[in-house]
Formats: C-alpha cells, structure tokens, sequence
C-alpha cells in the first residue's frame, strides 16, 4: 500500500508539474508589468498640447488686432489656425484612443488629423507664393486683385484639405481588408501614397520659389548697393541673410516631414510601431516651430503680444511695418 501511495503522490507530481509548464507562458506573461499607456502616444499629446497652445496665441492675436487684417497676416492666420486643429486633434486622438475603443472615432480623428495637416502644409505653400508675388510685382501687390487671389488660394487650399479629409471616413479605408492597410491605420496604403506624392510636390515647388526670392533679394541688393557705393558689405549681409532665412524656413520644413513622407511610402502596415512614431513625432514639431518662424518673428505681430499681455506699448521700440517679402 505503502508502494501504491508513493506511485501514486508521483504520478500526481508528475502531471502538477506537466500542467504548470503549460501554463507557464501564460503564467510569466501575466507577470510582465503592462504598461497601460504608450510612451509615444503621451509624447503626441504633449506636442499637441503645446501647439495648441502656441497657435491659439497666434489665432487671438491676429483675431483681437484690427492692424492686422493684410493678405500676409490672413495666410499667417491660416497657417496658425491649422497647426491649432491639428494640434487639438492629436489631443482628441490620444484621449478617443484610449478610452473610446470605437473605429468611427478613429476614422474621424485621422481623418480630422489629415486635413488639419494637409491644410498647414497648403498654407505653407501659400505664404511662399504670397512672398514671392510681394517681390516678383511688388508695384501692383497691393491691390484688390492681389487679396482676391489670396482668398482664391485659401479657398482651394482649404477645401482640398477637406476632401482629403473626408476620403478615410467616407470608405477609403482598411477597416474591411487589413491586407490593404498602411503604417497609418485605418488608412490605405494608396491612401497614404497619394498624400506623400502631394507633399513631395509641395515640397519641390517651395523649394524652387524660395531660390527665386534669394535671387531677386540679391539682385535688389546688388542694385542699391551699386548706387549707394557700398556694394562688398551690403550685398554680403543681405545676400547671407536671404540664404539663411531660406536654410530656416525649407530646412525646417524638409527635416520635419520628409522623414515621414519617405517612410509612407517604404513602410509597410506588418513593420514595428516605432518607427511609424519615430518620423510621425519629428513632423509635429513643424507645426510647433511654425509659430515662431512666421508669426513671433513678425514685428507687427511681437507689438500685438506686447499690448496683449502688458497693456502698454513703449512708443520709442523700434518696431515697423514689414511686407510679406521680409522672410
């Protein structure tokens, strides 16, 4: 009996430990600490929130100041007020995410987050255009014409955004075929595509305007320099200073989005998150940079901070007027 009882405390043994070992993935994966909440999705949140920020500043100053009511301050408007919805809707996104779990909401928040983009990247455009149409007709600039075809620019601009928009929640989607998928879900692959081509073309055509700016700048400069006889050091500075600004304004632009634009097109919906997140967070801080390069840097625009904030404005600051054409 004895003999029966050990075999028996044995085999009970045996078959305890057979099943723990089953058991044992399921068991030191319950014991791995989750994280609840993913690190790069809290970095988005707080880069949205901050520019947000940042552009409502700009919204309420160009919205609260009379003076500022030019074609430049409407594009620089727009600029802003894109950057803020893109902002709010990576806000929305993070929270939706984690605590709606619904694919109608996120159909609409990517789709709110590609036109809010989209319509940043076209009113970046259209500053440039702005800028070069201020130097290439400067005499006739200020006309009518020239605000009825920024409006028209505006227009298009944001209207295209809409539609791009709108195309992933009106059934240009991966919901139903996950095969058709792109590094951005429930966006498709096409989807995706044609939104890289289109900054790509972008990209180009303010690459080329802004040469053209550095090369009628230096030609006005070289021209006041000769009739005011101090052509080696005027036309140095101003030269550098034209070749600076445009290393600012389309490097900033290049370094945040074409990451990201490369990786639409090479990436592929089977491949690691991060790197989805790693080019995605770089692009956001170009509408975080945004404000700095084309609104704070703005004289008019610093006077307007300063009367908001500090209720006065020393009449003998050396603040001026600046056209479009001051990049």
């Amino acid at each position: 009996m004895g003999e029966i009882s050990a075999g028996n405390e044995t085999l009970n043994l045996s078959s305890w430990l057979e099943a723990l070992d089953n058991n044992s993935s399921l068991e030191l994966q319950s014991q791995v600490p989750r994280l609840s909440v993913d690190p790069w999705d809290v970095m988005l949140c707080i880069s949205g929130t901050v520019i947000a920020c940042e552009n409502a500043l700009v919204v309420a100053i160009i919205f609260y100041t009379p003076s500022l009511r030019t074609p430049m301050f409407l594009l620089i408007g727009s600029l802003a007020m894109a950057d803020l919805l893109a902002g709010l809707g990576l806000i929305l996104h993070f929270f939706f995410h984690y605590l709606i779990h619904s694919e109608t909401i996120s159909l609409v928040t990517v789709g709110f987050l590609v036109g809010s983009f989209t319509a940043s990247v076209n009113s970046l455009l259209a500053i440039t255009i702005d800028r070069y149409l201020s130097l290439y007709n400067a005499l006739t600039y200020y006309s009518e014409r020239t605000i009825a075809y920024i409006h028209t620019m505006l227009a298009v601009a944001w209207g295209v955004s809409i539609c791009l928009g709108l195309l992933p929640i009106l059934g240009w989607n991966c919901l139903n075929d996950a095969s058709t998928c792109s590094i951005v879900k429930p966006l498709t692959r096409s989807n995706l595509t044609v939104l890289s081509i289109s900054f790509f073309l972008i990209f180009v055509i303010m690459l080329h305007l802004y040469i053209k700016i550095c090369k009628i700048v230096c030609r006005h400069a070289h021209q006041i320099a000769l009739q005011q006889h101090f052509f080696a050091t005027s036309y140095y500075v101003t030269t550098k200073k034209s070749v600076s600004t445009l290393a600012i304004i389309v490097g900033t632009f290049g370094t945040s989005w074409l990451p990201f634009a490369i990786y639409c097109l090479v990436g592929d919906h089977g491949y690691p998150s991060v790197y989805t997140y790693a080019t995605l967070l770089p692009a956001t801080y170009n509408s975080m940079i945004n404000p700095i390069i084309y609104a704070f840097k703005n004289q008019e625009i610093q006077k307007a901070t300063w009367v908001l904030f500090c209720g006065c404005f020393q009449s003998n600051s050396s603040f001026h007027s600046r056209s479009p054409s001051d990049v």
